[in-house]
C-alpha cells in the first residue's frame, strides 16, 4: 500500500561499531551485502524473502556516512517518478533520482520543504 514507511536506513562513520551497537543493542540481526558497502538489517521475524511477518516490524539498512547526513525512513510509493513530480511540485527537491535495486525494485531520495531526506522505493511490477 502506498505512503506507509517500509524502509530505514542509518549512515556510519565506523561500520564495524555501529554494527556491534545496534547488534548488542537490540538484537537485530545485520548482514553484509557483498559487493556493496551496505548492511541489511533485520529487526524482527521475516520470511524466505526477507519481508516482515510480525506487524510494527520494519527493516533497513546501514551505510557509510557521505552524502547523507541523519537517518532515513523510505515510503513506499506506485511510481517513483510521478512521486518525485509532485514532491517537486510542493516544494521539495529530488537528491538522488530513480535507481534500480537489484531485482527487487527502486529507489529514490528526496528533500523536503524542512531539508529532511526522505527515501521512496517502488516495487518492481510482480514481485
Amino acid at each position: 500500500m502506498a505512503g506507509r514507511i517500509v524502509h530505514f536506513e542509518l549512515p556510519y562513520d565506523n561500520g564495524d561499531r555501529a554494527r556491534s551497537f545496534y547488534r548488542d543493542a537490540f538484537g537485530w540481526s545485520l548482514a553484509d551485502v557483498p559487493g556493496m558497502d551496505y548492511t541489511l538489517v533485520t529487526t524482527g521475524p521475516v520470511d524466505e524473502t526477507g519481508t516482515s511477518t510480525e506487524p510494527g516490524y520494519i527493516n533497513g539498512g546501514m551505510f557509510r556516512r557521505d552524502e547523507l547526513k541523519s537517518p532515513v525512513v523510505t515510503v513506499d510509493v506506485e511510481d517513483i517518478d510521478a512521486a518525485l513530480q509532485r514532491i517537486e511540485s510542493l516544494g521539495g527537491k529530488t537528491v538522488t533520482g530513480r535507481m534500480p535495486v537489484g531485482d527487487m525494485g527502486f529507489a529514490a531520495y528526496f528533500a523536503d520543504t524542512e531539508g529532511n531526506v526522505i527515501g521512496l522505493w517502488e516495487s518492481r511490477r510482480g514481485v
